[in-house]
């Protein structure tokens, strides 16, 4: 008997300076879904943010941290939305507190289409040493490394 809770589950994001939190929200979504999605935010969408590494670099890191799974596909993501505005297999996305208005948006946009709105899974940020999230623009500062810890 399979105890996953969805068929197919969406999760996206830039992925950048792969940290504890996109850890927690992608094995969320593994915990949830037989298969998984991982949208990753193109150089173009993502290069919005400032200076990250490419896309085929975060998607590598992504393939890496899941080599022992085989349920899931990485695409890159050229906006906020991915296929979950066209695919009807989806039953859930996985997002952070941040990125849950994006969610809304997603079911708005399926309502909007004739399609079935999708659960919504929100994980709790990953907070460092010092209580504030992981984030990977405090990573690229040099504040705290992947694990939220000081950096001496």
């Amino acid at each position: 008997m399979n105890s996953k809770k969805y068929s197919k589950v969406a999760v996206g994001g830039t992925f950048d300076k792969f940290h504890d939190g996109h850890k927690k929200l992608l094995s969320t979504a593994f915990e949830i879904g037989q298969r998984v999605e991982i949208g990753v935010t193109s150089d173009a969408f993502g290069g919005l943010k400032g200076d990250i590494d490419s896309c085929e670099e975060r998607m590598k890191n992504l393939k890496y941290f899941f080599s022992d799974k085989s349920d899931f596909t990485i695409v890159p993501l050229e906006d906020s939305y991915g296929t979950t505005i066209y695919d009807g297999d989806f039953e859930a996305i996985v997002v952070s507190e941040e990125t849950e208005p994006t969610a809304l948006e997603i079911n708005d946009i399926r309502i909007s289409k004739g399609m079935k709105p999708l659960d919504i899974v929100v994980v709790s940020f990953v907070l460092a040493y010092d209580g504030i999230p992981i984030s990977s623009t405090r990573i690229r500062r040099g504040e705290i490394n992947q694990n939220g810890n000081f950096i001496k």
